[in-house]
């Protein structure tokens, strides 16, 4: 396995091998290990001394299902800190199977000048003019370089938010059907991406080749495993092939943790018109898909194909935090509406939940009314154009917030929450303010853990246990990111000694000891870089709170605030 890397002000490539951190490991473990070691933490994130790192997790590209994950890691323009941000498609897969570990973009190009960085199927990796592609939307971009290059390739790229280097603006990749619908949104690396000149990585794909396995047959016995769990269970095995992670809406919703209007209220009285039941029977009744594999190696086929009443693609795929974010957080009904959105955030290359957020707040400050999804639509296609006001949006709801003088922002590090409004859900707001990733609910998802709808013991409006299971969660989801294992496919952890089954497939392709300690070992010294880029980068513990507004604000209909002390939150990480 190799590490590409690539000079961006010479125009110079050239390989390296990898360094063994992490027991040889990829994704975040690669990234965040990268980025501190060689990034100032204090500099400029759209400046030359900041790096954007591709890698594709420890177990992509091998026959274990749902390993498809490739993550990005950089600083963060938006939060001024350290950033892993992760997408699905078929990458990730590809670029593990023909030996490449990492790919590190550095430096800024001459003025004016861009490009595409083209590898192909044996890993030779070259620059190639990209000035005719700049300014392209993300959708026609694809189509342009597989008219110029062939279909055979995944494409990872940037739309024109990344181009004008907007603290919103997402990386896509190509699901299975090669269009750039995968979001890798959280953070801002798609600005990182345009500063650096970098129109699209260009990957040929491979077919019949796995990355090496050092006990090829040791890993067969235990992905099997692996996936015969992920398929007795019922949530990924019915629930999420027929309805996606919009599942979620109803249940979230009556549990009074679904923020609405600018997390004004924690119900949504249309939820019912933008659930995933709703969804499933719009685009059945239109000829779309409700079943579709997104993802190299996915068994799980959680992704959908959104059409409108002539029958004609609109989007894919529209999942639960598009849903809340364009819908409920705006006072959105209209399930159309919300899937133009999501289209229009995927081809114009911005993160979904930022841009709602950055729309709610707008709304909230009386600039529209709360519920016009023609405004929100009009909104995000000003971004596209450069506008000052596209771009003040296309920066995220913090900047919209100082605007308009609105100080009721649900930003934490300067990244907006999700789906979940910590009040009603107190985990929720120890893994958005503890997170090195600022408000991300992938860091540390303990949704299970509080509410009762999904096996849920801990009380979701008290405090206790909720920095422990906030903790435990952050650490595991750590290594998830690092080996490349989707986040719905844990369910494969439940087959019989889970995660010493998973430490199997982990020993058997580095033919290196790694048991159930190490795994948490491997989480804790993972966190602990990122923990260490932030503070170097002057972080401090004051920003690992939560705005006023959800400490002060009691949330409808339970009425509500967070009630994790400050001295709480600051044990999350005692270890």
């Amino acid at each position: 396995m190799k590490i590409i890397r690539v000079d961006m002000a010479a125009g110079e490539i050239t390989n390296q091998e990898v360094v063994p951190a992490f027991i040889g490991m990829g994704g975040r473990g690669l990234t965040s290990f990268y980025v501190n070691k060689e990034v100032p933490p204090k500099c400029d994130p759209l400046g030359p001394e900041n790096m954007l790192v591709f890698a594709p997790g420890f177990l992509s590209g091998s026959s274990l299902v749902n390993s498809s994950r490739f993550s990005i890691g950089a600083k963060s323009p938006l939060t001024g800190g350290i950033k892993e941000s992760n997408v699905g498609g078929t990458v990730a897969a590809d670029m593990a199977r023909i030996g490449i570990s990492a790919i590190i973009v550095e430096g800024l190009p001459e003025k004016n000048r861009s490009y595409i960085l083209k590898i192909d199927k044996e890993g030779n990796a070259v620059l190639l003019d990209a000035s005719g592609l700049w300014g392209k939307r993300t959708y026609d971009l694809v189509k342009s370089i597989k008219e110029t290059h062939g279909e055979n390739h995944s494409i990872t790229c940037i739309g024109p938010a990344g181009e004008l280097q907007l603290s919103a603006a997402s990386i896509q990749s190509t699901d299975m059907d090669g269009r750039p619908c995968r979001a890798a949104g959280r953070g801002g690396l798609g600005a990182v991406m345009g500063s650096k000149g970098l129109k699209a990585l260009v990957v040929e794909k491979t077919k019949g080749k796995s990355t090496q396995i050092q006990d090829l047959e040791a890993f067969k016995s235990s992905a099997k495993i692996f996936a015969q769990a992920v398929m007795k269970d019922e949530f990924s095995s019915e629930v999420l092939p027929a309805l996606g992670s919009a599942v979620l809406v109803e249940p979230i919703n009556a549990a009074g943790a679904f923020p609405t209007r600018n997390a004004r209220q924690g119900q949504f009285e249309d939820a019912d018109k933008i659930s995933g039941e709703t969804m499933a029977q719009v685009i059945k009744s239109r000829g779309g898909k409700t079943t579709h594999k997104g993802c190299s190696g996915c068994i799980i086929n959680c992704s959908n194909e959104f059409v409108d009443e002539k029958g004609t693609y609109v989007t894919s795929s529209l999942e639960y935090e598009t849903i809340w974010s364009m819908g409920g957080m705006i006072g959105n009904n209209d399930l159309d509406a919300i899937a133009t959105l999501d289209f229009l955030c995927d081809d114009i290359g911005l993160d979904t939940m930022s841009t709602g957020v950055a729309i709610a707040v707008a709304m909230d400050a009386g600039y529209k009314a709360f519920g016009d999804a023609k405004a929100a639509i009009e909104m995000v296609e000003e971004v596209a154009t450069g506008s000052d006001f596209g771009k003040i949006i296309g920066h995220g709801p913090a900047r919209v917030g100082k605007h308009f003088n609105n100080d009721r922002v649900p930003v934490i590090k300067g990244q907006s929450i999700a789906a979940y409004d910590p009040r009603a859900i107190q985990g929720m707001a120890v893994t958005y303010a503890t997170s090195p990733m600022g408000g991300d609910h992938t860091a540390g998802w303990v949704v299970e853990s509080n509410l009762e709808a999904f096996g849920g013991t801990l009380d979701p409006f008290s405090a206790k246990g909720q920095v422990e299971v906030s903790r435990n969660a952050q650490l595991h989801m750590a290594v998830v990111d690092t080996v490349g294992i989707c986040d719905f496919a844990q369910t494969g952890f439940g087959a019989p000694d889970g995660l010493e089954n998973v430490c199997k497939m982990i020993r058997a392709k580095s033919g290196k000891p790694f048991s159930a300690e190490d795994w948490n070992t491997t989480g804790k010294k993972i966190i602990r870089i990122e923990l260490e880029f932030n503070k170097n980068a002057g972080f401090t513990k004051e920003l690992d709170r939560l705005p006023k507004m959800f400490y002060e604000e009691p949330l409808p209909p339970h009425n509500k605030v967070v009630v994790i002390s400050d001295e709480e939150m600051d044990t999350t990480f005692n270890f």
